[in-house]
């Protein structure tokens, strides 16, 4: 039979290995605890978007010709992930534009026409108020007067013309779109963006004779600013068409640059 002592260093064998496996643990879970991130990047796989933007004039930039017309749109957004790496982060991307605002410049013509019959009892005048969206910018012409002499009547015609601004109310939405942000590591990326879609306005626009459907594209680029993985601000520049494909008696386009604020959270 061994002495006390030796049971007792026999029975402290066991329990060196399990302190080990302790110690092993313990440090094992600090050092997870004090690992980064599993997910490196700055790239939700699902985004909710409120976004609003505005343009305050168009011109020929590229394909439409209406000057002087202003945007101002409200609406929201969602992208999915598509594929990403250190590299790219490529999303699909789908706006809605529950407020779709267009501003037309519109010259309105005051037209009199006064008539004196030679007898000179009788004295008619005719006043009539035309006003229209004009295709150009809106340049009012100088104030004429003409007189007309006839065999029983003198008619005097007076044109006033003046300009003003109308804005239509409409819905647009973008089913086809697609979002690149590079360099999704980091908390700053740039992005390029690109939309299809459509929209409906409660009168013709830009002109009288154009339609009151009209298909729309944008492309542009800006910056995306992570303020967590879960919520972003984005600025972007955005080159924007409005035309009718043809469908209406006059398909003018409208080009604008419009400056776009995009707010999203997701996961």
């Amino acid at each position: 039979m061994l002495p006390t002592r030796a049971k007792y260093k026999q029975a402290d064998l066991p329990i060196r290995p399990f302190l080990f496996l302790l110690v092993l643990a313990h440090f094992t879970i600090a050092a997870l605890s004090q690992a980064p991130d599993a997910n490196p990047y700055f790239a939700r796989k699902n985004t909710f978007s409120f976004l609003g933007a505005y343009s305050n004039d168009s011109s020929h930039i590229w394909l439409g010709v209406a000057e002087s017309r202003k945007l101002v749109d409200i609406g929201a957004g969602y992208s999915r992930r598509l594929f990403v790496n250190r590299i790219v982060n490529w999303q699909y991307s789908f706006e809605i534009l529950p407020v779709a605002l267009n501003s037309d410049p519109v010259l309105t013509t005051n037209t009199t026409e006064t008539i004196v019959y030679n007898n000179g009892n009788t004295t008619q005048t005719i006043t009539q108020v035309t006003q229209a969206p004009t295709g150009k910018s809106c340049d009012a012409p100088d104030d004429m007067t003409a007189t007309f002499v006839y065999p029983t009547q003198t008619d005097t015609v007076v044109w006033k013309n003046t300009c003003s601004r109308r804005w239509v109310m409409g819905e647009a939405i973008s089913p086809v779109g697609f979002q690149w942000n590079f360099m999704p590591r980091k908390k700053l990326q740039a992005i390029v963006v690109g939309h299809g879609g459509c929209m409906h306005s409660a009168q013709p626009i830009p002109t009288s004779d154009a339609g009151s459907f009209n298909f729309t594209f944008d492309i542009g680029a800006g910056f995306e600013m992570y303020r967590s993985k879960n919520r972003s601000i984005r600025a972007e520049y955005r080159y924007h068409h409005i035309s009718n494909g043809g469908t209406a008696k006059e398909n003018p386009g409208i080009d604008n640059g419009v400056f776009q604020v995009t707010y999203s959270v997701g996961r």
